[in-house]
């Protein structure tokens, strides 16, 4: 057995044994997936979906195989672009311009400032996938992550939080070894605009 398919049956071990994988998916997100699927979008890599309106993300092997499902925390404000500098001010953003960017992202592995390892979406807008980190008690971010809606879920900056133990198990060997796609899914227009060619 090669490096990667051990990589992916420990995945699918973990996944198998958190009941993560075969969770129903929402339509546009099905539409996506699909739409990945037959026209081989992700060219091959691993690849993820992340649902904003469902606060959740979906990691899918090479194959187009669904391997884990879990929640996510997600940017403060409604909205599908990035503001303009957003990056250059990641620590002083108003609530305002604290939106999850929608589109397709070549995602790569990487670190922050403060060395810790993450996924990056889009580096100059500093979106990225990362895990679950101490943040003031008011603002509740575990609680938020563990609760069974996802209306509760939009706090972070901009940044796709997840689980640090979601992290470790299924996102750092499968979108923080090398190259990705990761697709977010629009909230304020059909999904189609952004990523099929039929559209």
């Amino acid at each position: 057995m090669g490096r990667w398919q051990a990589v992916l049956a420990w995945v699918l071990a973990g996944a198998a044994q958190a009941g993560w994988a075969g969770t129903a998916l929402s339509p546009d997100a099905a539409a996506l997936v699909e739409h990945v699927r037959s026209t081989g979008d992700a060219g091959g890599r691993p690849w993820a979906v992340v649902d904003k309106a469902a606060a959740s993300l979906m990691v899918f092997a090479a194959d187009g195989r669904l391997l884990a499902r879990t929640a996510v925390l997600l940017g403060l404000a409604r909205g599908d672009d990035s503001a303009p500098g957003v990056g250059a001010r990641a620590a002083h953003v108003p609530p305002a311009e604290r939106t999850t960017a929608a589109g397709r992202f070549a995602a790569e592995p990487g670190r922050n400032l403060n060395g810790e390892a993450i996924v990056w979406l889009d580096y100059e807008a500093a979106l990225a996938i990362h895990r679950l980190r101490p943040a003031p008690a008011a603002e509740r971010r575990a609680e938020r992550l563990a609760s069974p809606t996802p209306a509760d879920n939009r706090i972070s900056a901009g940044c796709i939080v997840v689980d640090a133990g979601f992290y470790d198990r299924v996102v750092a060997p499968l979108l923080g070894r090398g190259p990705s796609v990761v697709y977010v899914l629009p909230e304020t227009r059909a999904w189609r605009t952004l990523f099929a060619t039929d559209a």
